[in-house]
């Protein structure tokens, strides 16, 4: 019997933040680098303070999509598709608007810019971008992603991406966004100066984590499983949505044959002609329909795949807590690896197995000045590691706040735009389904005045 999948609201609700106690009890924190967390101390380290930042005095659009040809890195010509940016003032300082530009950007671009927000706030669920080919799709859409309906789709999608962005509490303030709205220009170099390649972690590394970490936190175990689960979820509701397209297209298509009838038979009769004329138009304009009514369908399947990519965005967040918390495991191994080698030095005796203790047996004791300059140095290591130890739980505590801060900010948007999104998809096919009972009703009547 397949198991229901768990309960958004359980997991998605952080358990109380525990103190973390001794450094060398509870390991239940991780690092965090401190360029990491949001900070407001200017332009110039990625942030924006208040006498800059304008992003809630715009808005923003991704009005138009075109269709280029240039060539890229390896001078090979290619074909791609640029967006064209719009931001309009919706305030003025001094009597002058702030931003009336307009910029065009590629899918590579809107790419780079996230990477470099995924980088840079791990604790944030990043929005996630557009499907950059069409995936989910009944046997009448196009797949090309050169298609006009789907570009029009991702235009829309890239739109939202950049809306969600700018109306993050944190990420809105983020210099690097701020330029890519702005600054045409070098923009790719200004962000790969940054430096943001450089604290990406690696997929090894973070698959090593997964498996090595001793105390994983059962908050972000839950929420890794609810992001499984989720996307599961919606990626079966994508597939049974694709195969219910496929079958009312053709059944509305079918239609069409009615009229053909219809048309037909009126051509024979003098007394009915002209009811079974009308009935036949009727079944026509019903069949026809149906391209604009999945054509409106699309959107609230990109609705659904907007969060189906958010499950990775979860994902993502958990991983960056896994890698902090195996990273301060291995700091805490470290420190008390060296405090076992003091106190053996201390004491001169030696409870476990080494190549330090088989060396001493083959070459002989150190002098007691070797010895207490090896213990003065490990007595150094030791409480440089204790400070470092106790600033990864204070920083990894940091960390674990502000990442189940936006995940109650991001658990509240998903059940609000699931919800809405939800009810306008049964509010369309209630509508769908009036229309075809309107145009029944039309050919009954049809077929009285015969």
């Amino acid at each position: 019997m397949e198991q229901a999948p768990p309960d958004p609201e359980r997991l998605l609700q952080p358990a109380p933040l525990e103190p973390l106690g001794n450094p060398d009890a509870g390991l239940e924190s991780v690092v965090v680098e401190e360029a990491d967390r949001p900070r407001d101390e200017g332009p110039g380290d990625g942030t924006m303070t208040e006498n800059n930042f304008w992003l809630k005095k715009i808005e923003i659009s991704v009005s138009e999509a075109e269709k280029r040809t240039g060539r890229n890195a390896m001078n090979m010509q290619e074909t791609y598709t640029a967006y064209l940016i719009e931001t309009r003032s919706v305030e003025h300082i001094d009597g002058q608007s702030v931003l009336t530009d307009s910029l065009w950007r590629r899918y590579s671009e809107f790419e780079l810019l996230r990477n470099y927000l995924l980088v840079c706030y791990p604790h944030i669920v990043v929005p996630p971008l557009p499907e950059k080919r069409a995936e989910f799709v009944w046997h009448k859409l196009s797949a090309d992603n050169m298609d006009p309906d789907f570009v029009e789709r991702r235009r829309i999608g890239l739109e939202n991406f950049l809306l969600r962005v700018a109306s993050h509490p944190i990420l809105c303030r983020d210099k690097i966004f701020y330029l890519f709205l702005t600054q045409e220009g070098n923009w790719k170099e200004t962000v790969n100066e940054t430096g943001f390649q450089l604290k990406a972690d690696s997929r090894l590394k973070a698959l090593n984590a997964t498996f090595r970490v001793k105390n994983p936190d059962k908050r972000f175990t839950e929420l890794k499983h609810y992001s499984d689960e989720l996307q599961s979820v919606i990626s079966h509701l994508l597939r049974v949505r694709a195969r219910v397209a496929d079958r009312l297209y053709g059944v509305y298509k079918v239609h069409g044959n009615y009229g053909r009838v219809f048309s037909e038979w009126s051509a024979i009769e003098k007394e009915m002609g002209d009811g079974l004329q009308s009935a036949g138009h009727h079944m026509d304009v019903y069949a026809s329909s149906i391209d604009d009514i999945l054509e409106d369908e699309e959107h609230y399947a990109d609705q659904l795949k907007e969060y189906l990519f958010y499950a990775e965005a979860l994902r993502a967040v958990c991983r960056k807590h896994e890698l902090m918390q195996y990273d301060l495991e291995m700091a805490a191994q470290d420190l008390a690896s060296k405090k076992q080698q003091c106190e053996e030095l201390a004491t001169g005796t030696v409870r476990t197995f080494s190549l330090k203790g088989m060396t001493t047996k083959l070459f002989g004791q150190e002098t007691p000045e070797q010895r207490e300059a090896r213990i003065k140095v490990l007595e150094e290591q030791i409480s440089e590691g204790e400070q470092q130890l106790k600033s990864k739980n204070l920083e990894g505590r940091e960390f674990v706040k502000n990442a189940w801060a936006d995940i109650e900010r991001f658990k509240e948007q998903k059940n609000r735009d699931l919800k809405e999104a939800l009810i306008s998809y049964a509010v369309m096919q209630i509508s769908m389904c009036k229309k075809g009972i309107q145009v029944w009703t039309n050919a009954k009547e049809c077929f009285s005045k015969m």
